[in-house]
């Protein structure tokens, strides 16, 4: 039968037509988005005044800090097109268990990545005395946006080891690249616990970590299996 294949032991059909174009869309928006959620690169360019080694990445688009609109554009454009190949890619039919519920923790990381631009830091802790790191507001939404990556990364992998995720790549990935992302994540609270100093430089490798991942998901899309097939149909049109 013509778009369906073997994987894991089952007949599988392929996204065709209009929703082959879908997952397409989806992919070159998360590699856009793997791209642009490390416009910490953009520092090297715009005089931010922040030194990256021990600076975190919000403290560009902190309140009062220069070229802080740049970094908000880039922000809630990332987060714009995550939520939307996110929803491209959860509407592909068959997209049920762990594999849905990734694509639900990445929207929602698009959500809280909106909410952490809304919600900025008061001022620069690495560059002004006296201001404090623990901005609760938006420690609160950088906890989620950590919180919903690594939800999504969990999904994908119970999912690639479950019947309905046989074909996903990306969560067979996800096992080596989950531990790496959340010891950086975790490696870059060093000032909440009064050990300031290379934050930036873990926070940052963080940032390639998530970056990874959203272009992981983007290469394992277009060839991801929609859905089961029916065996009947496929019996009955196997020359098809």
């Amino acid at each position: 039968m013509r778009g369906v294949v073997r994987r894991g032991g089952r007949d599988v059909r392929r996204p065709t037509d209009g929703a082959g174009i879908r997952q397409w869309a989806a992919a070159g928006l998360l590699a856009a988005a793997g791209v642009l959620y490390n416009d910490w690169l953009l520092q090297w360019w715009v005089p931010t005044g922040l030194d990256w080694r021990d600076s975190y990445v919000s403290e560009a688009f902190a309140v009062g800090r220069p070229h802080r609109m740049v970094f908000n554009v880039v922000e809630l454009a990332t987060a714009a097109i995550v939520l939307a190949a996110a929803g491209l890619a959860a509407a592909a039919p068959g997209r049920r268990g762990w594999s849905a519920a990734g694509w639900g923790a990445v929207a929602a990381f698009g959500v809280c990545s909106v909410a952490d631009v809304a919600l900025p830091m008061r001022c620069a802790p690495s560059q002004e005395a006296g201001c404090p790191v623990d901005n609760v507001a938006h420690t609160l939404t950088s906890g989620l946006v950590h919180l919903f990556i690594f939800a999504s990364i969990a999904a994908f992998i119970l999912a690639a080891r479950s019947a309905t995720g046989s074909g996903s790549r990306a969560g067979r990935w996800a096992v080596w690249l989950l531990p790496v992302s959340m010891a950086t994540a975790i490696a870059s609270a060093g000032p909440y616990v009064g050990y300031p100093g290379g934050q930036g430089i873990t926070q940052r490798l963080h940032l390639v970590t998530v970056g990874v991942w959203l272009c992981l998901l983007a290469a394992d899309l277009p060839n991801s299996p929609a859905q089961p097939a029916d065996r009947s149909s496929c019996s009955g049109t196997a020359n098809a």
